[in-house]
């Protein structure tokens, strides 16, 4: 097939974006495809609006890649792509609005309220509010970002307006949620709409004090249980309830759903990413590994469940 690889992209996330994307890239080719690749941004949707291509892989993170806008480009091209569509992809990228649908389907969230902080002048009041509201520690960070970019666990109130100020750098609404302490787990989903499976349940054991950006991303930055030493009553319920999250918001192909399993062993979802990770050190490529599909299988398997999708939405 002809494919196209967007990657990169202008998000805070870009530099995980390139990586992703040189791996899907190689994948592809190592299966025969005729791969052009696109280092994305809005300045270059002219080399989008003339793609000739059967397929458009994304391979980007963040805003402008994961929050369906676009897959609404896409949308409008009549251009097939792989993974979740407009709606799913914004939904996912909106913590508040999916943490919203989650509870009221039964899977447990974190408490949490959301504030505006677009008027600078608003600030000193959000700060007593988040005082009121929430008991120490809990976690701010923006509603619509990834990589816990701009995220704060705060442990002591004096860092409140700092916390803010961190998440509002990254986005006009901030989301406050209680902390949840535990062992950090994640579960892949993959399949055709309605028939989708959960791959093996991953533990992570960050290297820091808690799954961030370096954890994530550099090599030796956290450990990856697959599978996860959980008994199999959890492992069933997780694997359920990724499933369940993935289909209440709609996504389409792949996703990777993020609990954290609390002290009292119960799981609490964090998120779905729609267009999760793809690097050598990422969690779905590991998941996947455990019952035997390679990276380039993997990437093959998001290709043919695309194609049997039909991805050309009207």
């Amino acid at each position: 097939m002809k494919i196209a690889v967007l990657y990169g992209g202008t998000s805070g996330e870009r530099e995980v974006s390139l990586s992703t994307g040189q791996g899907i890239i190689k994948a592809l080719k190592n299966k025969g495809h005729e791969v052009t690749g696109i280092d994305f941004s809005p300045e270059k949707i002219t080399e989008v609006l003339q793609l000739n291509v059967d397929l458009v892989f994304i391979g980007l993170h963040g805003r402008f890649g994961e929050d369906g806008r676009i897959q609404g480009l896409l949308d409008m091209l009549n251009i097939p792509y792989v993974g979740s569509g407009v709606l799913a992809s914004a939904l996912a990228m909106d913590k508040a609005k999916s943490k919203q649908i989650f509870a009221s389907n039964g899977i447990q969230t974190a408490k949490s309220k959301t504030y505006d902080v677009t008027d600078n002048s608003l600030l000193q009041e959000i700060g007593d509010d988040v005082k009121h509201s929430f008991s120490l520690p809990f976690v701010i960070k923006p509603n619509q970002e990834g990589s816990t970019l701009g995220l704060t666990i705060v442990k002591e109130e004096n860092q409140i307006a700092e916390a803010i100020a961190t998440a509002a750098n990254s986005d006009s609404i901030i989301l406050v949620e209680d902390y949840v302490g535990g062992r950090e787990v994640t579960v892949p989903v993959v399949g055709l709409k309605g028939i989708e499976k959960a791959l093996p349940v991953i533990e992570i054991i960050p290297k820091n004090d808690y799954y961030d950006f370096d954890s994530k991303y550099k090599p030796g930055g956290s450990e990856h249980i697959v599978p996860a030493k959980i008994d199999k009553s959890l492992t069933d319920q997780l694997q359920k309830e990724a499933v369940l999250a993935h289909q209440l918001l709609g996504c389409e192909v792949y996703s990777r759903v993020d609990f954290i399993i609390n002290e009292n062993n119960q799981p609490i979802i964090l998120e779905v990413n729609t267009l999760p990770g793809m690097t050598p050190t990422s969690l779905f490529p590991d998941s996947a590994q455990e019952i035997g599909w390679n990276y380039d299988d993997l990437i093959q398997k998001f290709v043919e469940l695309s194609s049997a999708g039909k991805k050309q939405r009207v």
